[in-house]
């Protein structure tokens, strides 16, 4: 490995603009792969980071930040699997949050390192652009992390996972002997047209198409202009969010189908108004042995109602470091891996190309934080 040096755009400080400037190139440690950066996908808690010190310790500044990433092998540590060879075309989630910020770790530069585990192998021949494949790792992982948190079983995945040893995880699992089951509930994601809302909508179809799940249908909200383009990823029914009869929409619609509510993922919106989805079934007459669940993408408001039977969890991978190696080899090394390899989902919606090149991120993230304001 010749290179030595790289840029990267750095954050100075606590809302400062990031500044471009060269730093040292990383070796990988025993279970790091040295990627060569080749598309970031932007995220909101990008700019909140910038802005705010989100996730950044104090004296950890300057250093180098970012979430999602697609890219190119360039040395993998002496433990990483075979299939992670130099030249490997890779989508990865960056592990910086979990790393104190550690600048090695931030995507945000032309060379950066990630644990294999964060890290899928794009298909042979595949024909995902660098740019479709830095927006799969954090659209995937979240609406994962929700079927996990809210407990519903997982699908059987045929590709094993890679990596000396192997631990359950605490939490939903599936055996090989699984029966079908009565298709009695209807799954619902709120926001759907976002980008981890479309991927929810994508990976509640691929549970709906599991013969041993008990979700007979996908129920998405969404704006008005992305009703049709929700559907098309798989939801049943589609409803506009702002139609101030949505609950009750929702209500009928599965009445009609013969089903029920009881898991919603809320993608993006408000924590209420899925809440009043849930309420409205538990109110109706509707018995259910165990609690209805929300999982919350965005962070739940300290001054949420609290809804008798209606349980919501704020998503977050584990911090604690074996958990959370486990948790995204499932999600990224192997559930992901899979289903592009059965072309059971792809990347959506359509990536906004804001710029090319490090010097476009500021720029980015201010566009991305015009529109999550509008959004709201």
């Amino acid at each position: 490995m010749t290179t030595i040096a790289h840029l990267a755009a750095i954050t100075p400080a606590k809302g400062q603009p990031f500044t471009l400037e060269t730093r040292p190139t990383p070796k990988p440690g025993p279970n790091d792969l040295l990627i060569a950066v080749k598309s970031v996908a932007l995220n909101p808690a990008d700019t909140i980071m910038r802005d705010q010190g989100l996730f950044i310790p104090a004296d950890t500044y300057p250093t180098v930040i970012g979430f999602d990433m697609s890219g190119l092998v360039l040395e993998a540590g002496a433990n990483v699997p075979p299939s992670f060879k130099p030249n490997t075309r890779i989508a990865a989630y960056s592990a910086s949050a979990w790393k104190s910020c550690d600048p090695d770790y931030g995507p945000f530069q032309e060379f950066c390192l990630v644990p294999w585990q964060h890290a899928v192998p794009l298909p042979d021949e595949s024909t995902i652009s660098w740019n479709h494949a830095a927006t799969l790792p954090v659209a995937v992982q979240v609406p994962l992390s929700a079927w996990d948190a809210m407990g519903i079983p997982r699908t059987e995945m045929g590709i094993p996972q890679e990596g000396a040893g192997t631990r359950e995880l605490p939490g939903p699992q599936t055996g090989p002997a699984q029966t079908p089951v009565r298709k009695s509930e209807a799954l619902l994601i709120w926001g759907a047209s976002s980008s981890v809302g479309t991927m929810g909508v994508q990976t509640a179809r691929v549970l709906r198409d599991d013969p041993t799940s008990s979700f007979g249908a996908v129920y998405a909200t969404a704006g008005v202009a992305n009703l049709e383009y929700v559907g098309q990823l798989g939801a049943e029914r589609v409803f506009d969010y702002k139609d101030p009869r949505v609950v009750d929409l929702i209500f009928s619609a599965a009445q009609e189908d013969g089903l029920v509510v009881r898991f919603c993922f809320l993608a993006t919106g408000l924590l209420g108004d899925c809440q009043a989805v849930l309420k409205r079934f538990r109110g109706e007459g509707i018995t259910m042995a165990t609690s209805s669940k929300i999982a919350s993408a965005p962070p739940v408001p300290q001054d949420a109602e609290d809804v008798d039977g209606v349980e919501t969890i704020f998503l977050m991978p584990s911090m604690v470091e074996e958990e959370r190696l486990e948790q995204f080899r499932y999600w990224i090394g192997t559930w992901l891996r899979e289903s592009l390899a059965k072309g059971l989902i792809k990347p959506s919606p359509k990536p906004s190309v804001v710029g090319k090149g490090l010097g476009a991120i500021n720029g980015g993230l201010d566009k991305l934080f015009q529109v999550v304001e509008i959004a709201e």
